[in-house]
């Protein structure tokens, strides 16, 4: 398995280092990159407003650029959040916590240093979990059925309305008025036209990419132009204050290391979402710490464990998106419309079918990292 694996690994290595899937890559790490620094942008936003660019783009191309934009903003957030204590994006509301505190006693560039390996050891875990777990995800995708296929699709169903924050109720009625949304248009196989309403411009069903720019991009765009204010000025932090010295790596490695075991295990899990696993990963580092009661007042563990967990469920989250078609929160299931759009069908089969795109995506993570 370790031979083939690696077989795949250079396979992806050989389609993402194609220059313009390179360049799609570069332009969605340096894209997400600068909107996660914007307070109360987050991938989100970015990727429902940039969906439609994507329409004349190979499907290679189209979803390295998304992921970039994806783990670019990712990184970008912990930016504001420990320097500005603005949170682009909500898991690194954790990151404010302990970030902005170490910032105002002088240490932002140190914080921000062990946010950046935090996050680039992180990322590499959970790439390689990926590059492992996926043969055996293929030994299995033959033995999907109808049924079987029927089954995971219900599970995500039922996932992402009993895993959402808030009442389990109210992600019952939404998961309800999604399917409702889903039925709109014209029957395959009849031809009849259900929920139309007389409009025949929904004879071709709700676009994806509108629903999703109306309900994300310009909604979260509005809200935030309304909420327009004045934001301290970031102090600046040269490269030489980001790197943490070997006392300071020390007391981050730790909790690096059970942060990004708690962001695998969430990213593995079908409707869960990146918030509850940063908020988990802090609430563990608290619980195992000699002096929890420290947290909240500039730690180098409340920056490292939040911002690895973040950055290897990240990762993860591509494995039930893209081998079981079930996302992990409202990102992955933009980047799983994405494929949809280019005629990609997310699920057992991806891995066969569409191999330049899957692996080209897995070795695009280090390449993008890298570049972060």
């Amino acid at each position: 398995m370790l031979a083939e694996s690696l077989h795949n690994l250079l396979y992806g290595f050989s389609v993402a280092l194609q220059p313009h899937n390179l360049w799609w890559s570069f332009v969605g790490v340096l894209v997400g990159n600068l909107i996660g620094v914007l307070p109360g942008l987050g991938p989100l936003t970015a990727i429902s407003l940039l969906l439609p660019l994507t329409f004349g783009m190979a499907p290679v191309a189209a979803v390295l650029m998304l992921a970039g934009i994806f783990y670019g903003s990712m990184y970008g957030g912990a930016i504001g959040a420990i320097l500005l204590n603005l949170p682009s994006h909500p898991p690194h509301a954790v990151t404010c916590l302990d970030g902005y505190p170490l910032t105002r006693a002088g240490k932002g560039g140190t914080a921000l240093g062990v946010a950046m390996i935090s996050s680039f050891f992180a990322a590499t875990f959970g790439i390689t979990i990926m590059l492992f777990a996926s043969p055996l995800l293929v030994q299995i995708a033959f033995k999907f059925g109808p049924a079987e296929l029927f089954s995971i699709m219900l599970l995500g169903l039922l996932a992402g309305a009993t895993m959402s924050r808030g009442s389990p109720l109210k992600g019952v009625a939404m998961t309800i008025f999604g399917l409702l949304i889903g039925c709109v248009g014209t029957d395959v196989n009849s031809g009849t036209q259900r929920f139309t309403f007389g409009f025949i411009e929904l004879a071709d069903n709700v676009e994806l990419v509108a629903l999703a720019m109306g309900l994300f991009g310009v909604a979260d765009f509005l809200t935030n132009v309304n909420k327009m204010h004045t934001v301290g000025r970031a102090p600046n932090v040269s490269l030489r204050e980001m790197r943490p010295s070997l006392k300071e790596l020390r007391q981050s490695f730790w909790p690096m290391v059970r942060g990004t075991l708690v962001g695998t295990l969430f990213g593995a899990m079908p409707g869960t979402g990146p918030t509850i696993t940063t908020f988990v990963a802090y609430a563990v580092e608290r619980k195992v710490s000699k002096t929890p009661k420290l947290f909240g007042t500039g730690l180098l563990a409340g920056v490292a464990a939040p911002e690895a967990a973040s950055h290897s469920k990240t990762q993860v989250d591509f494995i039930p998106t893209m081998s079981l078609g079930i996302p992990g929160d409202p990102v992955m299931a933009l980047i799983l419309g994405a494929l949809l759009i280019q005629g990609i069908t997310p699920g057992p089969q991806l891995i066969t079918e569409h191999a330049d795109v899957f692996w080209g995506l897995i070795a695009s993570f280090w390449i993008g990292n890298v570049l972060l």
